[in-house]
């Protein structure tokens, strides 16, 4: 190839790449900068959280993390559970929300769930029933023959 072939060839390449410069230039002026993403703004959310009970009920409230004001309601007498959310706000988004409710007679009656403790019951029963502590239970001998000899 020749040189005053590949000055020309070179030529046409830059006039391309300077034509396509100045498309994206004015293409890029026909739409606005897109504005900057908005600033997270960290809203504090007061965790406070109150109890109360009669002879009959137990009720708690709290905040989830959402902000909306969450009511627990268990009824000792019946054994039952009830939560509900309150959100306050516009008037489309505020109200009420029963969230769900169930039956706890048999969830009172568990040794344990998900018991991931260092003493779940079955363990502090067999420790509290060795040293005697349970209702109606003595102290269990150290030594079993002991306990034959004590007999005799």
């Amino acid at each position: 190839m020749s040189s005053a072939l590949r000055l020309e060839h070179s030529g046409w390449l830059l006039v391309a790449a300077l034509g396509l410069c100045a498309l994206g230039m004015a293409r890029g002026a026909q739409q606005p900068p897109a504005p900057p993403p908005p600033k997270t703004q960290i809203v504090p959310v007061a965790n406070t959280a109150t109890a109360d009970s009669n002879n009959r009920m137990i009720a708690v409230t709290g905040t989830d993390i959402t902000g909306a004001s969450i009511l627990y309601l268990v009824d000792t007498v019946n054994n039952r559970l009830a939560v509900y959310q309150a959100q306050g706000g516009s008037e489309g988004s505020r109200g009420i929300h029963f969230i769900g409710a169930r039956r706890i007679d048999l969830d009172l009656q568990l040794d344990g769930w998900n018991d991931r403790s260092d003493w779940p019951y079955k363990r502090l029963k067999e420790e509290f029933s060795k040293k005697g502590l349970l209702p109606g239970n003595s102290a269990a001998p150290a030594d079993p023959s002991a306990e034959a000899a004590s007999k005799n």
